[in-house]
């Protein structure tokens, strides 16, 4: 399995409808999650380049589709957060419409990388979505971000409630402990995605 260098990650473009995506062809990776659950933060760890995505201090502020490409074949995806917003209700109607036409549309999408704040995870769109993934027989990786905010016990344990819950559909969830401060679970983000690319 060939390892990508995502160091090499640069933006390609903001999409307010499907219509604007790329070709639906190659490998894409789709990082999700609720508004303020530390997704942009994760990208950036990932890729090792700062301000790659912007995270904002007014969570919801991410309304389109933000692509980066990381070789001529692979793409990752940055979705809207949902939950928490400050944006008008007709507005975030719509970019929700749009997330859901692409995860239901999209050919070429190989994960998602769902990122909920390790201290409260699983709340009931995380759960929604899941559900949905699951039935869309379409695989998730969970990253328990945050995970420098919790002492070494709590974390396990969140991450064991977190495994039992998704235990009957293990085959396309899996979850891991990440911080984007400390690099926790940094490799282990990479080699899923290196999986998932391949």
């Amino acid at each position: 399995m060939s390892k990508i260098n995502y160091n090499q990650a640069s933006f390609l473009l903001s999409a307010v409808a499907l219509k604007h995506l790329p070709e639906d062809n190659g490998n894409e990776v789709a990082f999700i999650g609720r508004s303020n659950a530390g997704k942009s933060s994760a990208i950036n760890t990932l890729t090792g380049i700062k301000g790659l995505a912007r995270s904002s201090k007014t969570p919801g502020r991410t309304q389109a589709i933000n692509i980066f490409k990381l070789n001529d074949n692979n793409r990752l995806m940055d979705l809207p957060g949902y939950g928490f917003t400050k944006a008008p209700l007709t507005v975030s109607k719509k970019w929700m419409q749009l997330v859901n036409d692409y995860l239901q549309d999209r050919g070429c999408l190989k994960g998602l990388v769902l990122i909920m704040d390790i201290r409260h995870p699983l709340k009931e769109q995380d759960v929604k979505l899941l559900d949905w993934a699951v039935t869309c027989q379409l695989k998730v990786h969970i990253l328990l971000s945050k995970a420098d905010k919790l002492k070494k016990g709590p974390a396990n344990n969140a991450l064991l409630q977190v495994k039992k819950a998704i235990e009957p559909n293990k085959s396309y969830i899996s979850v891991q402990l990440f911080s984007s401060l400390d690099k926790i679970g940094l490799s282990d983000l990479q080699q899923q995605l290196d999986k998932w690319f391949a």
